[in-house]
This record gives structure tokens, sequence and C-alpha cells, in this order.
């Protein structure tokens, strides 16, 4: 395998380059590191950030698999499931 193939094959199956693949997910991880930093806050004042890491959740989500609306894949919201 090439060297340039190492950056450019996994971007190319999701139709992007290897340029707007990174951007998309150093996003991402911006957005997650974000809900576990109010995942943790809730954690420890439970009425402090009470929906912010599951919308954070269902909003990725809708980036990645397309929103519920248009039949994207569908998961349960935290809010859902039964403990």
């Amino acid at each position: 395998m090439a060297i340039t193939n190492v950056f450019t094959a996994h971007p190319a199956t999701v139709g992007e380059s290897w340029a707007g693949h990174a951007r998309f997910a150093l996003s991402t991880s911006g957005m997650l590191a974000g809900a576990a930093l109010a995942a943790a806050i809730h954690a420890v004042v439970p009425c402090l950030c009470e929906t912010t890491a599951s919308r954070t959740i269902d909003r990725l989500h809708a980036m990645v698999h397309g929103s519920r609306s248009d039949g994207g894949a569908m998961i349960d919201t935290v809010e859902t499931i039964e403990a």
C-alpha cells in the first residue's frame, strides 16, 4: 500500500478528501470532549448539564447517519432507556 493511500483510502470511501475528513473528525472529537465534560459536571452537580451530553450524541448521530425524521438509523435516546 502506497503511503498516500494510508491517508486517502478511508476518506474516499465516505466521499471526502483527506482535509475534509480530518476537519469532520476533529470537529467530532471536540463535540465528544464537550459532551464528556458536561457529563462529568452533571455527575458531580446533577442539576447542571442535564441533557447536554445526550443532545450532543443525538446531534452527532444526525451528522453521521442523517436525521431521524429523514429515516436515519434509529437509536434510543438516553431518556427512553429504562434502568
